[in-house]
């Protein structure tokens, strides 16, 4: 089973707690809109695997280090992640093609900074994305996203509150 820590959208900020919350996590995973420090902060200070996609909001520093677009196997689940993407049933152009070559079972994206955990029945996928862990854009709540893939099974899905923006 591999723990997997979610965020998305911090925008530079990066409280301790999130540590605290991914402390029984394996890997840590970000959505894009790292901004200025989080990526250095988060692999140096995590001790764990950090994967992502750059966002729009990132310098050349992160986008040399996280690509645009990011597919990889997770025990046996395949997932796809973008910063823009879109949510069912309405991804962007670009993410719908990617979907259909790719067919993943776990989409994962940020941009929005709107929390939502949903079923795809139509391409047979999960869609995550876990809100905004920073204090810019119009969220209200701060929020990231603890779960497990164990197999082929996604599971024990928490949705974290980190207090308000």
């Amino acid at each position: 089973m591999t723990r997997i820590g979610l965020l998305s959208d911090t925008h530079s900020f990066l409280e301790d707690a999130v540590f605290k919350h991914f402390e029984n996590c394996d890997e840590i995973w970000h959505a894009g809109d790292f901004g200025e420090g989080v990526a250095n902060r988060l692999n140096a200070e995590s001790g764990r695997t950090v994967k992502g996609v750059f966002g729009n909001i990132d310098d050349a520093s992160i986008r040399m280090e996280y690509p645009e677009q990011l597919v990889f196997t997770c025990e046996e689940v395949k997932v796809m992640m973008r910063h823009i993407g879109g949510s069912p049933p309405k991804y962007n152009p670009e993410t719908r093609k990617e979907l259909q070559i790719h067919q993943p079972q776990l989409f994962i994206s940020g941009h929005s900074h709107i929390l939502k955990v949903m079923y795809d029945t139509t391409i047979n996928c999960l869609h995550m994305n876990p809100g905004a862990a920073g204090k810019h854009g119009w969220h209200k709540v701060r929020t990231i996203i603890r779960f497990a893939i164990d197999g082929k099974e996604m599971k024990n899905c928490e949705v974290i509150e980190l207090g308000k923006r």
